[in-house]
């Protein structure tokens, strides 16, 4: 038995009927590389029963503490069947892309049964008219709780159901798992009222962990060398607001080699950089067309995972958050791609400064008492309703492996992340890699994005946008422009700096 950590706890307490807080994917498998060139549900079942040891989330369930007097625990499920968790449906015909998304939609919108290990798996078959997919492939439909993954740790668990090769013979470790009994109910609460005695001792640490990194900060926000405008001035959007039970999704797939051309538009920059300047284009373009175009740029919290590598496999969240403007107020790619990598800049100066570990230590400053009272009072009252917003999207990045991977002996061909949504953030963004393709897919309120496919055609145009003024950088003509740019910087700031000097002739 194990206690959660204070963001974990935070996850639990922020779930809702109508907002369950999972994180999750829609994965498409090949089964012509399994051997005999097919998979059977019971192979799938078969091949996670030997790997259920090489992942701490999949056989722990949560047990709360009575009247939320403290944070949760892990417990080993004794009543632990992986048939509740694997499930197996099929898509009517004609089987598209478009029928996939509605699928993973629906099967994401619904609450993980939180008295049992709080993940699912849904096989889904009859994908034959997915365009660009192998004939008889099927999806993974994924869904983990927050509480126990966080981006990184995903990937860790993605890992331990994947193999490098076709091959399909069980791991060579040993599983040694033991199951455990549900603890005392009165002996959690015992146990919680004691350590509720001494949390404000466990507060003090925390903060004090956390104090001299924002003593710095602050300093330097004073100063003037790093600015926290990004959350002050993101305007009021669709994307704002309280979440309703409905969720919509879609994706779009792009070559890292474009990408990696794209960055040029801005020296220095990174691949999270253009999908970040990417996003803020395609909020841009859904939001002209419907006549809502705010002013001021949108606002992302972009996580940052502090994960160790001695914390690799293990459950719950190391993460830590940037909070970036996209530039949804700049029409042109390249000058708003130039203006996504000079806030990075800033914004992760602001991190750097304040210590990424150290703000994710902040997440221990609530008791589970205040959590559970605040999450409630936020979502009955409506609060996201009525107050400006900090941010008006999230855009996670999470790295894939850039060779192939294999489930049950079937290639994995194709990869989508899926957010979790909650009030106040009605759209979430997840950049994944794998093979050489960048995926960028979103999680919707359908309040916010009742279009999807329209959404993922703004992602599309703004994308294309990027890759045509990456290309004219690159043309002859351009890279003149470029190279005269900085020569004409020179000799302004040379001009600047004469006009400085003091004239001799009047000394």
């Amino acid at each position: 038995m194990k206690q959660m950590q204070g963001l974990d706890a935070a996850f639990v307490a922020m779930e809702q009927p109508v907002a369950p807080v999972h994180i999750g994917s829609t994965s498409i498998y090949d089964p012509s590389t399994a051997p005999g060139g097919f998979v059977r549900y019971k192979d799938i079942l078969s091949f996670i029963q030997d790997r259920l040891h090489l992942s701490e989330t999949m056989r722990q369930k949560m047990v709360k503490v009575p009247f939320g007097i403290d944070y949760p625990y892990w417990v080993e499920d004794i009543n632990f069947d992986l048939e509740f968790h694997v499930r197996h449906v099929a898509l009517p015909k004609p089987g598209d892309w478009r029928q996939l998304c509605i699928q993973a939609a629906r099967i994401f919108a619904r609450p993980l049964d939180l008295s049992r290990p709080p993940w699912e798996i849904t096989i889904v078959e009859g994908l034959d008219n997915v365009e660009g997919i192998p004939k008889g492939s099927y999806a993974m439909i994924t869904k983990v709780h927050h509480a126990a993954i966080d981006g990184a740790s995903g990937v860790d668990m993605m890992k331990a159901m994947h193999t490098l090769t076709a091959a399909t013979e069980p791991p060579a470790t040993k599983d040694e798992w033991r199951p455990e009994s549900d603890p005392s109910q009165l002996g959690m609460f015992m146990r919680g009222y004691v350590r509720s005695l001494s949390n404000p001792l466990r507060q003090m640490r925390a903060f004090a962990k956390s104090a001299p990194g924002m003593a710095k900060a602050a300093g330097r926000m004073l100063s003037g060398e790093i600015e926290v405008g990004a959350l002050l001035k993101a305007p009021k959007t669709r994307f704002n607001g309280t979440v309703s039970p409905h969720r919509m999704f879609d994706a779009r797939t792009f070559a890292i080699e474009d990408v990696n051309k794209i960055r040029a538009l801005s020296e220095g920059s990174k691949l999270n950089d253009v999908m970040l300047s990417v996003v803020g284009g395609a909020m841009r373009l859904y939001m002209e067309s419907k006549r809502e175009l705010p002013e001021e740029t949108v606002t992302a919290m972009a996580p940052i995972s502090v994960r160790t590598e001695g914390e690799r496999n293990t459950m719950g969240n190391q993460v830590a958050a940037m909070f970036v403007p996209l530039g949804s107020h700049i029409a042109d790619a390249a000058e708003r791609m130039k203006f996504v990598h000079e806030e990075t800049g800033k914004a992760k100066g602001l991190t750097d400064t304040m210590g990424a570990r150290d703000m994710a230590e902040m997440a221990k400053l609530s008791s589970a008492p205040m959590m559970n009272i605040g999450s409630m009072l936020y979502t009955r009252l409506k609060i996201a309703d009525r107050i400006k917003p900090f941010i008006n999207t999230v855009v996670t990045n999470v790295p894939g492996p850039p060779v192939p991977i294999y489930s049950a002996g079937a290639q994995l061909v194709a990869h989508y992340g899926m957010l979790c949504l909650v009030d106040g953030t009605r759209l979430g963004h997840v950049v994944q890699s794998y093979m050489g393709k960048i995926t960028l897919s979103f999680t919707a309120d359908r309040n916010a994005v009742p279009d999807p496919d329209f959404y993922a055609e703004c992602i599309q145009k703004s994308y294309d946008a990027h890759v045509r003024a990456a290309a004219k950088l690159a043309a002859p003509e351009g890279k003149a422009k470029a190279k005269a740019k900085p020569k004409a910087k020179a000799a302004a700031a040379s001009k600047a700096k004469a006009e400085q000097r003091p004239d001799p002739k009047l000394h």
